[in-house]
């Protein structure tokens, strides 16, 4: 199974928070739901700036400690190390699940008197 280290931001880029999930689209969905849970309302968490992805538990959990214990300039940086403008990564992550689940509206309604 699959286990990601993430980093996620405010608007206003204030904060920086690193975690590690095993589904982050639901974690994603989880800080937009709580707000206010872990910070006060003008820090809302709903940016995803950076991800890793790892196959086993172990990897990312020795991952995360090691980008847990980066100051915020390290953190900074190896967010512009891939993502220069900041720009919120979670509309890209769940693109193959919208298409998937997506209806495609590619038939076309013909009136009834047109086949007869």
């Amino acid at each position: 199974m699959k286990k990601f280290v993430y980093i996620v931001t405010d608007r206003n880029r204030t904060s920086l928070h690193v975690g590690m999930s095993a589904d982050l689209i639901k974690t994603l969905d989880f800080y937009k739901q709580m707000p206010n849970l872990f910070f006060d309302s003008g820090q809302q968490l709903t940016r995803l700036v950076y991800f890793e992805e790892f196959k086993t538990e172990e990897q990312a959990l020795s991952r995360f400690k090691i980008v847990s214990r980066f100051t915020r300039a390290q953190k900074e940086r190896i967010v512009r190390s891939c993502n220069p403008d900041w720009i919120d990564l979670t509309i890209g992550l769940d693109f193959e699940n919208i298409i998937y689940h997506k209806r495609l509206n590619t038939q076309v309604a013909l009136p009834l008197g047109i086949m007869s």
